[in-house]
C-alpha cells in the first residue's frame, strides 16, 4: 500500500506541475497517385492543478493508510 500511495502522490505532484500536454498528427491533405501532401496538426490537453492536488490528497491518504496498517504500534 505505501508503494502504491506514494506512486499515486508523485502522479499528483506531476500532474500540478505539467497542467497541459500537446501532440501533433499528421492529416492527409491530398493523394494523387504516389504523392501526398500531408498537414502536420497540434492539438492540446489540458486540465486544472486542482485535478493534481486532488490526487496528491488520494495518494497521501492511501500512503498513510497503509504506514498504519503495516505498523500495529500505531492506533488510529
Amino acid at each position: 500500500m505505501k508503494k502504491a500511495g506514494l506512486i499515486i502522490l508523485v502522479f499528483g505532484l506531476l500532474i500540478t506541475l505539467f497542467t497541459g500536454l500537446n501532440y501533433v498528427t499528421q492529416e492527409v491533405v491530398m493523394e494523387a497517385g504516389d504523392l501526398s501532401i500531408t498537414k502536420d496538426q497540434n492539438h492540446g490537453l489540458t486540465w486544472s492543478p486542482l485535478v493534481g492536488i486532488a490526487v496528491m490528497i488520494l495518494g497521501g491518504g492511501i500512503f498513510i493508510t497503509g504506514i498504519r496498517k503495516d505498523n500495529p504500534a500505531i492506533k488510529s
